[in-house]
């Protein structure tokens, strides 16, 4: 009843997936992070950062679903990775948890009070919910392309290098804090250009000004990434390993670890050169765009860019989602971490089912609360408006 596809095929369909929910809340909640991030900046008086807030708040909450649909996701599809990350990256995981903490109650407790210093505080808030997980998901994609310090005994239980309270300052690594800027970069611009969009001046034009000097710097900043990754950064290569569709074993297969091994994919499949291209490409347009004062075309733009910089990441990596730098043998692949085939095909029939009415929903929702956010509005709403 449930064999719908083999085994193999599932488990690449499961890595694509996971992809796509990255980006969509790349895409969706990163436009919240970067409205936040940049608050405190394009915002100067109460009624400007209220015009602000209240181009996400009726979103937000909705959007950040994708973000727990990822990670429920990767627990069902790749349970091994799961345990192995969330263990290794539990401190930086406890600092994004932290950080989102104010952004709930930011978003329903900032205008409850007439009050600067209160109003005030809560904007900052929001600066850390937004800017802050921004930048550990950017650092924790830079550490996985270095390799994390874990190996699995025979039991595959997963074993760390270092304690737990020193778990966070080897993550702050130069390249791992250079692909964090690309993260909150591209999320700042993204913001940015939904606030052009969506706000009223003042607060529209300085966002502006904010995405036609940002977005090329996350262009220039992501080629840099580039270059350090083929000159400092030694990849994975499976050597050899079960077929795909056998069960899962991450220690049946053999690994190395060599230079330019990151790009093995973009010279055996030159398609993929795709993602790149987007992920350099997007950035600029956006900029120009904006710069152009067409905001929803270069929002638009550097959504592709997010999906170009993401997908090079994937792709880059791929068959690897969890490198190990201490024993290569243990990292985990899309081949040797996934669940059951049972398992694997019964969620993909939920996700046949259910996400295009998530889809349909969402469009539906920004449908009907389109329009650009005034002063006349939220002063008309005081007691409504975030």
């Amino acid at each position: 009843m449930f064999d719908l596809l083999d085994y193999a095929s599932l488990k690449f369909i499961w890595w694509i997936l996971v992809g796509v929910l990255l980006m969509g809340f790349a895409i969706t909640d990163g436009m919240d992070m970067g409205v936040g991030a940049l608050l405190p900046f394009v915002a100067r008086t109460d009624t400007e950062r209220r015009i602000a807030i209240n181009t996400v708040g009726p979103h937000w909450d909705g959007n950040q679903v994708w973000f727990i649909t990822a990670g429920g996701a990767i627990f069902a599809a790749w349970p091994a990775v799961y345990a192995a990350a969330f263990s290794g990256f539990y401190m930086a995981m406890l600092l994004v948890l932290f950080a989102l903490f104010f952004r709930p109650v930011g978003f329903d407790y900032r205008s409850k009070i007439e009050d600067r210093r209160w109003r005030s505080a809560w904007d900052w808030g929001l600066f850390v919910g937004g800017a802050v997980p921004a930048l550990i998901f950017g650092v924790a994609f830079g550490n996985l392309l270095q390799g994390v310090p874990f190996h699995l005994d025979d039991m595959l239980r997963a074993h760390y290098q270092g304690s737990l309270l020193g778990a966070l300052l080897p993550l702050l690594n130069p390249f791992a804090l250079l692909a964090g800027a690309i993260s909150l970069g591209m999320l700042t611009v993204h913001g940015g250009l939904w606030l052009h969009l969506r706000a009223d001046d003042p607060v529209a034009g300085r966002a502006r000004t904010v995405v036609t000097r940002l977005a090329p710097a996350v262009a220039l900043l992501f080629a840099a990434a580039g270059v350090w990754l083929w000159f400092g950064v030694d990849g994975y290569r499976v050597v050899s390993a079960p077929e795909h569709g056998a069960l899962s074993d991450p220690l049946a297969k053999q690994v190395a670890r060599a230079a330019h091994a990151w790009f093995d994919i973009y010279a055996a499949t030159p398609a993929a050169m795709l993602a790149p291209a987007l992920g350099l490409l997007g950035p600029i347009a956006a900029a120009a765009l904006s710069a152009a004062r067409r905001p929803g075309l270069g929002f638009l733009a550097n959504a592709l860019g997010m999906v170009g910089i993401i997908a090079s990441a994937g792709l880059s990596m791929f068959p690897f989602i969890l490198p190990s730098s201490i024993d290569p043998r243990s990292s985990l692949t899309i081949w040797d971490a996934a669940s059951s085939q049972l398992t694997l095909t019964v969620m993909f029939v939920a996700v046949a089912i259910f996400l295009p009415i998530v889809l349909g929903y969402t469009i539906w929702c920004y449908a009907n609360m389109w329009g650009r956010v005034t002063a006349e509005g939220i002063e008309a709403g005081s007691h409504s408006a975030y």
